[in-house]
């Protein structure tokens, strides 16, 4: 059920990891937190809080490495450099992650989701990219990504739907209507839901389908949240039995 391949990205002039989960269902890619690895929801439960969806053959999941996250956490290179990283890590995602999910799967658009910095990830990637991805499930978000990267350049504008989305046109938000944002987060400890209702606000006002779910005190930003999130919405979004 499980597989793993990496490769060389030129594009990050690095290497990344796809790991896969299940043998058959909707593709689902799920980013790690900050700068985890392909294998961290795999060593943090999330495979195992799928394992009826993935051993159904409903879903088959995806997980690669959070490179331009490492790059934010363990700080390095220069501001300018991690700008740039983030960009290249999206482009990556779309140009090469994403292909071996389809050639793998059959399947064209990719359902993608990720916690705290991976739900920013999620929700950049199908801004940037709505002719791959058909819905982003984001849980317990940081949009306000800035102060992670240490600064701002040109590139973090491209990487940032909070500023690049307020200059598109109708014509340019076509495919972007006809895709779905979910923003789920607690209020229970390290938690700040306030940044999902921002973000919402950011998508709601160029027409772009979103919710944010308020879950409440009980639930804090660790796995444990994220555990009951994610079954949830993958039933309820993509029809799952």
């Amino acid at each position: 059920m499980k597989s793993v391949e990496r490769w060389y990205s030129d594009r990050m002039g690095q290497d990344i990891t796809l790991a896969r989960w299940g043998h058959d269902g909707v593709p689902v890619l799920a980013l790690p937190t900050a700068g985890g690895d392909a294998e961290e929801v795999e060593r943090h439960k999330l495979v195992d809080v799928l394992g009826d969806l993935i051993d159904a053959g409903h879903v088959r999941l995806y997980s690669c490495d959070s490179v331009a996250g490492k790059a934010m956490m363990q700080e390095h290179g220069d501001v300018a450099y991690r700008c740039w990283l983030l960009n290249q890590f999206h482009q990556a995602v779309a140009a090469e992650v994403v292909p071996a999910m389809q050639a793998d799967s059959g399947h064209r658009l990719v359902t993608v989701t990720g916690s705290s910095i991976g739900a920013f990830n999620s929700v950049a990637l199908l801004c940037r990219f709505p002719h791959l991805f058909r819905l982003a499930i984001a849980m317990s978000g940081t949009y306000e990504i800035e102060r992670f990267v240490g600064g701002y350049t040109e590139d973090l504008f491209y990487a940032t739907p909070q500023r690049f989305l307020p200059g598109m046109d109708g014509a340019g938000l076509e495919l972007h209507r006809q895709r779905y944002v979910l923003l789920a987060s607690g209020t229970g400890a390290w938690e700040d839901i306030d940044e999902s209702w921002r973000m919402a606000d950011v998508l709601g006002a160029r027409g772009i389908p979103n919710r944010v779910d308020n879950w409440g005190p009980d639930y804090e930003h660790e796995w444990p949240t994220w555990w009951a999130m994610l079954p949830q919405y993958l039933r309820e979004l993509l029809g799952l039995g």
